[in-house]
């Protein structure tokens, strides 16, 4: 399995067998994580790794979750900052997942054991992860989303791989599965926006649930042999929308065409 499978058959996995991994596996966390290129390079960060195998802690209190492993990711504090991680860590979830390991963002509230600060970075999310307990995958078309109907607008026919890089972004997790995006694809270019409604109030996690997104859609362009660049479009972000605020834009092409 690589990471574009993944995309369509993790879930968020809420128990944990307590079983210590290979300490060969962590390792190869840790390298993964210093592969990934982030979405805004100029923000620094770093990760942790908090054992929990003897089941000590439990992230959100008493109702919370019990997991041999959390995974701790601090960021300097910048514009873009949650949506970098957010980019990060949807890397790191997948890759957990093709290790054969299951994962679920939890926030940063419930273990008061992890600093939250490291330095110059804020503690921005952390990630439990370990042996699942009962099933690692779902099974394919269970994942409860919206449909592509409700979630974009195709302005005309797309390619096969536009609709192919939508769903793999449709099926991003994100805050109280709020998913917040909507599309509107214009030939090679996906325009994105959020959810208007308490936008004024932006929604809690949204931004990070965003960068989770934007990591789909980065790797189902490297799977599907195609370059991205997120941008934002001036002439987009001056119009006024009535229900949808606009975020950024993510040119696709193949390989080696030009953009239109």
């Amino acid at each position: 399995m690589n990471l574009y499978e993944a995309i369509f058959l993790r879930q968020s996995v809420r128990q944990y067998s307590m079983t210590a991994v290979a300490p060969e596996l962590l390792k190869r966390i840790g390298s993964f994580y210093e592969q990934i290129k982030p979405l805004f390079p100029g923000i620094k960060t770093e990760i942790g790794l908090v054992e929990n195998t003897d089941g000590k802690w439990r992230a959100g209190g008493i109702f919370g979750i019990k997991a041999p492993y959390f995974l701790t990711f601090y960021s300097e504090v910048r514009d873009r900052a949650e949506m970098n991680a957010g980019y990060i860590c949807g890397q790191l979830s997948l890759f957990m997942m093709t290790e054969g390991l299951g994962s679920c963002f939890i926030g940063t509230a419930g273990l008061r054991e992890i600093p939250s600060v490291r330095a110059d970075k804020k503690l921005l999310m952390v990630l439990a992860f370990g042996l699942p307990k009962g099933p690692l995958m779902r099974r394919a078309g269970d994942a409860r989303r919206l449909p592509v109907s409700e979630l974009c607008v195709y302005k005309e026919a797309p390619k096969r791989w536009m609709t192919q890089v939508i769903e793999a972004a449709r099926l991003a997790p994100s805050y109280k599965n709020s998913q917040p995006w909507r599309f509107v694809v214009v030939g090679r270019r996906i325009h994105i926006f959020s959810k208007k409604e308490g936008m004024d109030k932006p929604k809690k996690w949204s931004e990070f649930s965003f960068g989770v997104m934007f990591s789909h859609i980065a790797v189902a362009s490297e799977e599907l042999w195609l370059e991205v660049d997120l941008i934002r479009l001036e002439n987009v972000s001056q119009k006024n929308f009535r229900n949808n605020q606009y975020v950024l834009s993510a040119i696709v092409k193949e390989q080696g065409e030009n953009a239109e």
